[in-house]
């Protein structure tokens, strides 16, 4: 059977979790906008069923802000994972190589990571000017699309960066 696990970076592990360790100041403030979006997103939802229940009536526009809410802590806990090298895997063949294989394959998946990464923030700027061009509108409250998909590149690359920080600490790895 093949296993899916998230991998850790501690002390004893072989090379594919190995790489140094991000900036702190740059996990606080991940971590942080995490928790805001969180704490954010239980307000809205609190608020929104109180609503409903004391009065009947439902907020129905805060569906688009949730759902925004999520996606930002969604691209913000990839940033997270990616950093601290805890993202999701497959290691069932790859443990059974040695540390040079090892080392490569994780080098390799670092790589398409990266390029994931830059190829959504590049679309992402493109699906963001065309919001920003035509001036679309959201369908439930009518803002400008923009302000939400902004994030999408600006995320992305958030994310590309972490992602090339793993990989320059794998390239100075022994």
């Amino acid at each position: 059977a093949v296993s899916v696990r998230v991998a850790t970076s501690t002390a004893g592990n072989t090379a594919c979790t190995q790489g140094g360790e991000p900036s702190r100041l740059a996990e606080t403030n991940v971590d942080a906008g995490t928790g805001l979006d969180a704490a954010r997103l239980g307000v809205i939802t609190f608020a929104n069923v109180l609503v409903r229940y004391l009065t009947n009536v439902s907020f129905a526009f805060t569906e688009e802000f949730s759902v925004f809410l999520l996606v930002v802590m969604t691209f913000f806990g990839a940033s997270a994972a990616f950093a601290r090298n805890r993202h999701i895997r497959l290691e069932f063949f790859v443990q059974k190589l040695g540390v040079r294989p090892r080392r490569r394959i994780e080098i390799a998946v670092t790589v398409c990571g990266l390029a994931l990464f830059a190829v959504l923030a590049f679309y992402g700027t493109r699906l963001f000017w065309d919001d920003w061009s035509y001036g679309t509108t959201t369908p439930g409250i009518g803002i400008p699309q923009w302000i939400y998909t902004v994030w999408l590149p600006l995320l992305s690359a958030l994310i590309a960066l972490r992602i090339a920080g793993r990989l320059a600490r794998l390239a100075l790895l022994p």
